[in-house]
């Protein structure tokens, strides 16, 4: 299954019957087909060493990846997302100009990974540091503006409940991801951000709320569709991590996987924000 996070969607995971079947031989007309013209892998395994011509060229490990793992990396990328936002709150909320400068920093090493064939710990956590003092900063302004005093803090309520309910609904199976599904959230996902650069373009050219989405009811209404698809993007990425433990991924993988949640929770908790300042203005 191919996910709409950049960070997983070069890696060549795909389930065929729910299982870890990536060293058998893809079946005629099974999910393997469908994948044919799109995944270098077509139903084989990218970590064996029977496909040389697509596998990346990883260095030897030790074992394999598992859940303790990502759960290690994600701490530690979170981690560092807290004490950047910590530094960006206590000192750089009147100097917004930094903040946003950290903030386009963190953008750009954030692709330069999402690029990269193997994991760099040290780009992915210049990013965290440099997402976390971003968001820290323009928390804290927007904390200090009139009828928002508290609205950060039910931003980070607000992901948290969003990430546990939705990894309860993720493995109860009440939220499936399928091959319809992904295909659902990318259209959404990019109609969600065309709309988003049509509005700022508005805004800065024509001042103002340019076209009201991020303001009113209007603007209400696409905070919880920014919600809504942060979720499903969560459900994603617990897909990749699941198969990803499942293949027997490098344990190197388990920085990916913790980027890759680590942005989805970025994403949402940014929306959560936005959504929340709509609602107290």
């Amino acid at each position: 299954m191919r996910s709409s996070n950049p960070v997983f969607s070069r890696r060549g995971f795909s389930r065929g019957a729910g299982y870890a079947d990536f060293n058998a031989p893809p079946q005629a007309g099974g999910p393997a087909a469908a994948y044919a013209g799109a995944n270098p892998y077509a139903g084989t395994n990218p970590y064996a060493t029977e496909t040389p011509q697509y596998a990346p060229q990883y260095t030897p490990q030790t074992r394999p990846m598992t859940m303790d793992d990502v759960v290690t990396r994600t701490g530690l990328t979170l981690g560092t997302v807290i004490a950047g936002a910590t530094v960006g709150w206590l000192f750089l909320t009147g100097h917004l100009a930094f903040a946003l400068g950290a903030g386009l920093a963190a953008t750009v090493l954030g692709f330069v990974q999402s690029f990269k064939r193997k994991p760099v710990p040290a780009l992915i956590l210049g990013y965290a540091a440099l997402e976390g003092v971003f968001l820290g900063a323009l928390s804290g302004f927007i904390n200090d503006l009139p009828k928002m005093n508290g609205a950060p803090m039910q931003a980070v309520l607000g992901t948290m409940a969003v990430f546990v309910a939705m990894l309860v609904a993720y493995k109860t199976r009440i939220v499936r991801v399928t091959e319809r599904f992904t295909r659902f959230v990318m259209i959404a996902a990019l109609g969600f951000v065309l709309l988003s650069l049509v509005n700022l373009l508005f805004m800065v050219f024509g001042g103002g709320d340019g076209l009201g989405f991020r303001s009113g009811g209007l603007g209400i209404v696409f905070g919880i569709v920014g919600v809504v698809l942060g979720a499903l993007f969560l459900a994603m990425d617990f897909k990749q991590v699941e198969d990803g433990v499942a293949y027997g991924a490098p344990r190197e993988e388990s920085w990916l996987a913790a980027f890759g949640l680590t942005t989805t929770l970025v994403w949402i908790y940014w929306e959560m924000l936005r959504l929340i300042s709509i609602l107290r203005d």
